[in-house]
């Protein structure tokens, strides 16, 4: 198995990020405008701001990426870290790239001393929910949104 390295994204990495992208919100069945593409390739590797990202490489290829949000609570004093974006190469799924990535943001989030790190998934997505299940607990809300 080659080994997987995590780092933040450089402006080298943008084919294999945005390849990955669309494959991510080919799965989620959604469109994303070409211009917030842009503005968040251009946030993630400046690196002066929200949203943080890591990149998954292997064999000096991107082949994941976690995209990731700090937030204020009006309950914990500590900021909550948002885990919005988890996607691995389908080639390469079963190898680990996911919870590595999942690893990556949690020690960001200690770092930050986050209160607690979270993110969403669809309820059908069953090989995804199989490495949540082992590394983060299911909560008890449903989300609702206008």
């Amino acid at each position: 198995m080659a080994a997987i390295d995590i780092r933040r994204l450089s402006s080298e990495d943008r084919q294999d990020w945005e390849a990955l992208w669309q494959g991510y919100n080919r799965f989620y069945k959604r469109s994303v405008e070409d211009r917030v593409t842009e503005r968040l390739w251009d946030r993630l590797i400046a690196g002066t701001g929200e949203p943080f990202g890591f990149g998954a490489e292997i064999d000096g290829r991107i082949r994941g990426f976690a995209h990731y949000f700090f937030q204020s609570s009006s309950s914990d004093w500590n900021p909550r870290c948002y885990l919005q974006d988890l996607f691995a190469d389908p080639d390469t799924r079963g190898i680990g790239v996911g919870r590595v990535l999942i690893e990556a943001v949690y020690a960001e989030a200690d770092r930050h001393e986050a209160a607690q790190t979270y993110w969403l998934t669809e309820d059908s997505n069953a090989t995804a929910r199989l490495l949540y299940d082992r590394i983060g607990k299911q909560t008890r809300f449903i989300k609702y949104m206008r």
